[in-house]
């Protein structure tokens, strides 16, 4: 939006708009038809797009959406319970979902990545029997690396905790324990904290 008044959707992120911001270093200019240079960023990179016959620029507004990409991806987060997997592979909202107790909520091993899992498919045999199928089917928090890039705190008197990622600074997820009353929301730069294992 450029008044905020009238909004329009961002196009889907491409492999390749993500791979490109992912080596853009800086925070944003604020104008989605800003281009960077991609000759600044890699020379070896831009030479292939020229010989492609492709211009060797990003838009703001790919790098934007690359990035909202990455975040989703990294960082965001649900309650164990929140969906369900059916038999058939779909997954789906869980209407009996109550939230979690105060307990389940104060453990990073209440809450799940929302997205495709990684590390569950490197789990032994053994490691998934104590695991249910139809909640326990996405990547957990507590084996994310660097160990220690989330913080768990109780906000309110203990009604409310909140987890915030080291990683992606800014990206604070709630939830109130005992209710289905859960969410993310994003506030930073846009730059990934590539110094948090020295910070740990």
């Amino acid at each position: 939006s450029f008044d905020c008044v009238q909004w329009s959707l961002l196009p889907p992120a491409t492999k390749e708009m993500v791979a490109q911001a992912e080596q853009l270093r800086g925070r944003f200019q604020g104008d989605p038809s800003f281009e960077y240079e991609y000759t600044e960023i890699n020379a070896e990179g831009a030479e292939r797009l020229i010989e492609d016959g492709k211009e060797p620029t990003i838009k703001e507004e790919a790098r934007l959406v690359a990035t909202i990409e990455q975040i989703d991806r990294a960082v965001g987060i649900v309650p164990r319970g929140a969906f369900v997997k059916t038999p058939l592979g779909s997954v789906r909202e869980n209407r009996n979902f109550e939230g979690l107790s105060l307990t389940e909520a104060k453990r990073l091993s209440s809450y799940f990545h929302f997205s495709e899992p990684v590390n569950l498919k490197n789990k032994t045999l053994l490691e998934k029997a104590d695991l249910d199928p139809s909640t326990d089917f996405l990547d957990s928090l507590e084996h994310d690396i660097p160990e220690g890039s989330w913080t768990v705190q109780l906000e309110k008197g203990g009604t409310v905790v909140v987890l915030r990622s080291l990683l992606w600074l800014g990206l604070t997820f709630y939830h109130v324990p005992m209710t289905k009353q859960y969410g993310y929301i994003y506030f930073g730069t846009g730059e990934k904290n590539l110094d948090l294992p020295f910070m740990l």
